[in-house]
């Protein structure tokens, strides 16, 4: 007779906490880089460290949200020529499989979908750990960042240089820090 034991899954439900989670991102510019961020976004972490396949995560930035600092570059990449953001109101990250790498690393695969157009990618994920806040409140931190061609979502306005080149580069890096509470 064979026995066998199975771990109970431990998966707890947190939601993002935006007044404690950044979502920001850098591309060159002539021969610098513009860095921003977007300032409304939500989530949903379902984690589970002992299983993290049983892990999961669904993100939702508005596109509208985007801040460089500068008002007049926000409009435009809010227009047809970058976001759409009237058209295309959110940029959404939905995981399907989460696989842990090393001790605090996790690759979380999952689709993209910027501009409508929706693209299959793998995030590396750290886990910075759980912690309860003055409240009693449980909470969960994760850092990613990845870098993807603007291109690939349809961002393609771009002007040629006089000396060559383009102004806008293609790679554009994006990092994310969050902060969530248990539910």
């Amino acid at each position: 007779m064979s026995t066998s034991t199975t771990t109970p899954s431990t998966v707890r439900t947190f939601i993002v906490d935006k007044s404690h989670s950044e979502v920001t991102f850098q591309v060159r510019h002539l021969v610098t880089k513009v860095r921003g961020r977007f300032t409304d976004f939500s989530g949903t972490v379902q984690f589970d460290e002992a299983r993290p396949e049983q892990s999961s995560i669904t993100f939702t930035i508005n596109a509208a949200s985007i801040d460089t600092g500068a008002p007049d570059r926000d409009a435009h990449l809010r227009s047809d020529d970058f976001f759409a953001a009237d058209k295309h109101t959110a940029i959404t990250f939905t995981s399907s499989k989460v696989t842990k790498k090393g001790d605090d690393q996790y690759a979380v695969d999952g689709t993209l979908t910027i501009r409508g157009t929706t693209k299959q990618l793998t995030v590396p994920v750290t886990y910075l750990g759980t912690a309860t806040d003055p409240w009693g409140n449980a909470r969960v931190g994760f850092e990613g960042e990845i870098t993807v061609n603007r291109k690939e979502f349809g961002l393609n306005w771009n002007a040629a240089l006089e000396t060559g080149g383009f102004l806008v580069g293609d790679d554009v890096k994006i990092s994310v820090s969050l902060q969530a509470i248990a539910q």
